[in-house]
């Protein structure tokens, strides 16, 4: 009977087929256009990065060469990433740092708001969420002065006095673009979390905060994962308040350092160097999303689908 109904099954799409010849083309024709797009984009979006590695493995004296491989390879570009003046290895473990700082405080913060946010039920909640996601949404420009500000000694703005060339004015500053986002994220990623949960946890003995740490944690890790991992590539490339809250070189990230980066007469641009340390950069996140990214695709899906 099986086979009987896969016969069938299989005579009504020839007839279809035969029935409709031109929508077959077009379904073909469609799929081909859809290929090719594809490897449009990836191609556009690889070609950057594929002439940033090449571009680092030429001799330190072909940084315009326009050929598509190195000839002959040589790594001295990376020899020259971290000799002379440019204290790139203080500037990657500073970068290190800030972003693993500024995620940690973002996930510790963002996790408790966006709980309340998603279980407590209160007037204005909207409007507080829309609020939070309005402020991720000001240019970094225009609130570098105001933040410049708060971190002067100069009252009534000495808020933060002191503070400048340190740690902490690279990382406050830093939470207040990276939290409005990972609120927002967690807020979606819990609210899809039944609250059975924690009653059935509360009714096992456990106390609210010990069924938030001990149940809904762990079953929110896609989502936490995911977060933290956007919030680190944010703060690991950020540039504009590290040049100017970290101008001694002693704080200064791998961002600034890259920018810094001067040629053998001083005057000249070091594109050879300055490509190399790219890929040192960029390489490490690569691999990490790469490693991750079921847990990445996992986490940005989450709440799509009831």
């Amino acid at each position: 009977m099986s086979t009987t109904t896969v016969e069938e099954h299989t005579s009504a799409d020839e007839v279809a087929k035969l029935a409709h010849p031109k929508q077959s083309n077009k379904a073909r024709i469609g799929m081909i256009a859809s290929y090719v797009g594809m490897a449009v984009i990836v191609i556009y979006c690889i070609l950057p990065f594929y002439w940033m590695i090449v571009s680092a493995f030429r001799q330190p004296t072909e940084g315009r060469s326009t050929e598509f491989l190195p000839n002959p390879p040589s790594v001295q570009n990376f020899i020259g990433v971290f000799a002379g003046s440019n204290n790139f290895g203080r500037a990657l473990l500073n970068s290190v740092i800030v972003a693993g700082t500024t995620t940690i405080l973002t996930l510790i913060i963002g996790m408790v708001a966006s709980y309340a946010l998603a279980r407590l039920a209160f007037r204005g909640k909207a409007i507080v969420l829309g609020v939070i996601i309005a402020c991720s949404m000001f240019p970094g420009i225009t609130l570098l002065i105001p933040l410049l500000k708060m971190f002067s000694s100069t009252p009534p703005f000495g808020w933060f006095p002191y503070w400048i060339n340190t740690y902490q004015a690279l990382i406050v500053p830093s939470l207040s673009f990276a939290l409005p986002l990972a609120v927002w994220n967690l807020t979606a990623f819990f609210r899809q979390l039944p609250v059975e949960l924690e009653q059935a946890a509360m009714v096992d003995g456990c106390t609210p905060g010990q069924a938030f740490r001990k149940v809904i944690i762990p079953l929110a890790a896609p989502g936490v994962f995911t977060t933290a991992i956007i919030t680190f590539i944010a703060a690991w490339n950020e540039f504009l308040i590290a040049l100017t809250f970290a101008p001694d070189p002693r704080i200064q990230t791998a961002t600034v350092a890259i920018s810094k980066f001067t040629g053998t007469t001083g005057f000249d641009t070091p594109y050879g160097t300055i490509m190399a340390a790219g890929v040192i950069v960029t390489v490490p996140l690569l691999l990490a999303v790469l490693i991750f990214q079921r847990r990445i695709v996992a986490g940005l899906t989450a709440g799509g689908v009831k």
